[in-house]
């Protein structure tokens, strides 16, 4: 049995994008509109307010970062709080909102978008590169990840929803080739497949939303390890820590009932355990062009 610590009490709405970038843990409450940086080795807690709903956070090659804002990509500076508009991605899609993201080796940036109200199917995912960012998922209601393995060839990610995990060749351009089905769960029973990562093994470890778990799958697809939480909304891990092999969780309380919050009263916390590999490093996303391809 792994051990579960909680390392954060802060009680989010929604705890999603954890990154480990040097010596932190970055991540965000989406709904309440908050960034986060957590040092374990202090447990000092810094926040930030965005401008509105913020799925991610990730390092930029030329410094600062990049935040996934409700509708559009925005530079964000830590040392003023600032948050500058860069590009609207979904314009015509009022009702989405970006939701996860992921840097692969080459510097790109893979994000996603959803529905905010968690049902039509106008999530895409995108890639931002060079040439500009383009869409290459669309269709889903609610996109988790993406995550891109090791070696930069394969990208996987979460159709919610539906409760399946999809795992696409990325070509040398960047492109996505041939996808297939990676694992798939029944949300009725296993909870819903949520933020997937890629360990330096190129093991995929996905939070299970109303699952209590995160879970460890091989390349080929088959669950290796189930990790037990002690609270039901577990979203996305990040490894990292001062061994680089720890993996820190975060969770939510939206969704539960005052029931469900009075037996889960560490919900929206989090969480670290051993992961016993180590995590791919935060790569920076490269410079990228604006234009909507």
């Amino acid at each position: 049995m792994i051990e579960v610590r909680q390392v954060c009490s802060l009680g989010a709405t929604l705890g999603e994008g954890p990154v480990w970038i040097d010596d932190a843990l970055w991540f965000v409450d989406i709904k309440q509109h908050l960034v986060h940086r957590f040092r374990p080795a202090t447990g000092s807690l810094d926040s930030w307010t965005a401008p509105a709903q913020v799925g991610w956070v990730q390092p930029l090659a030329d410094g600062g970062m990049l935040a996934g804002l409700q509708t559009a990509l925005h530079t964000f500076d830590p040392e003023s709080g600032a948050f500058t508009p860069l590009v609207a991605v979904e314009p015509h899609a009022p009702g989405n909102r970006l939701n996860d993201s992921c840097v692969d080796p080459a510097g790109r940036l893979w994000f996603g978008s959803m529905d905010d109200g968690e049902s039509a199917p106008s999530g895409r995912i995108y890639r931002a590169d060079a040439r500009g960012i383009a869409p290459v998922v669309d269709g889903i209601a609610i996109t988790n990840g993406p995550a891109v393995a090791p070696d930069g060839r394969t990208l996987y990610h979460c159709d919610t929803l539906r409760g399946t995990i999809h795992a696409c060749e990325i070509g040398d351009d960047g492109a996505l080739l041939e996808s297939r089905v990676f694992a798939q769960v029944d949300p009725a029973v296993d909870g819903y497949p949520d933020g997937p990562i890629v360990d330096a093994e190129g093991h995929v470890w996905v939070g299970f939303f109303s699952g209590w778990c995160v879970r460890r799958y091989a390349p080929h697809g088959r669950m290796v390890a189930e990790v037990r939480l002690p609270v039901a909304n577990v979203t996305k891990i990040a490894i990292g820590g001062a061994d680089g092999r720890t993996a820190y969780a975060t969770t939510a309380a939206k969704g539960l009932s005052d029931e469900d919050r009075a037996k889960q009263p560490m919900a929206g916390d989090v969480f670290a355990f051993d992961a016993g590999v180590a995590g791919q490093p935060a790569y920076a996303v490269a410079a990228f062009g604006l234009t909507l391809l």
